[in-house]
């Protein structure tokens, strides 16, 4: 049976394959580190995910989850997204499909969406242009529909000005 040692085990590969080339070492802190982010679904700052690996090893810092995240970045099992609130945020990338972002600009809910229909578009668009996209991103502020009905008159932001975001992760 596949106990506990095997979750994780081609995520694992993946990091270790990427550090040895890189000319460093696997170690117990950062098979932690990869375990802890691999668990959770949430977008999480470097800061929210060491709050949750010092919670089951108080002796790694701050700079060494980050430096991991950023290894595991390269290594294609994370990808940074940043939310408009002057924060970088991490997700899983490794065998998860493309998807876009809608963030409520009241509570900080991060909804994630996918639509044939507006990769089509895209796809349209650049081909139209004579544009080889290498990657995109789309993300769309607004109010979520538990704002919505908790404040019935919400007020839009002025053209042109980019609206304010507190995002709002299960970690905090």
């Amino acid at each position: 049976m596949s106990g506990k040692r095997d979750k994780f085990k081609v995520e694992k590969s993946i990091l270790e394959e990427h550090i040895q080339a890189a000319g460093l070492r696997r170690t117990g802190q950062r098979d932690l580190i990869l375990e802890t982010f691999l668990s959770t679904e949430e977008h999480l700052t470097s800061e929210d995910l060491h709050g949750l690996v010092h919670k089951k090893d108080d002796t790694i810092g701050l700079t060494t989850v980050y430096r991991t995240l950023k290894l595991l970045t390269e290594a294609g099992l994370a990808r940074e997204v940043r939310f408009g609130d002057n924060k970088t945020y991490y997700e899983h990338h490794y065998n998860h499909d493309h998807h876009d972002h809608m963030i409520c600009t009241e509570c900080g809910k991060v909804i994630e969406f996918f639509s044939p229909d507006i990769e089509a578009l895209q796809d349209e668009m650049a081909d139209k242009f004579g544009f080889k996209p290498t990657h995109h991103s789309l993300r769309l502020w607004g109010v979520c529909s538990d704002c919505q009905q908790s404040k019935m008159d919400t007020p839009t932001a002025p053209a042109g000005a980019q609206p304010r975001v507190r995002v709002n992760t299960a970690i905090h």
